[in-house]
């Protein structure tokens, strides 16, 4: 019987996460689109980009830094929270100015 080699890929990656890692990396991913905003006046058609690279850093290279696997997985997550956090306040401050 002949052994196979790529086992890997039959299973999918174990994420070691926790509600702590949701709870620094979005607020440190908000302060760093802020900062990028004020100064280096980012666009704003950029903030899910800027989001979505910084979340990307944070997960490869802090929150899981010896599985490559989690950490994209994990980054896309953190950005797209931090996304959807900007954008959502932006709705909610628009429709406050309204009243």
């Amino acid at each position: 019987m002949e052994k196979r080699i790529d086992v890997m890929w039959d299973e999918f990656p174990l994420i070691h996460t926790n509600i702590w890692d949701a709870f620094w990396a979005i607020p440190v991913i908000l302060l760093g689109v802020l900062l990028l905003k004020y100064f280096f006046k980012l666009p704003e058609r950029w903030f899910s980009t800027a989001s979505t690279v910084i979340g990307l850093i944070l997960s490869i290279f802090i929150s899981h830094p010896g599985n490559l696997a989690a950490g994209i997985f994990m980054g896309f997550f953190y950005g797209g929270a931090a996304s959807g956090t900007i954008y959502s306040m932006k709705v909610w401050y628009k429709g406050y100015r309204k009243k």
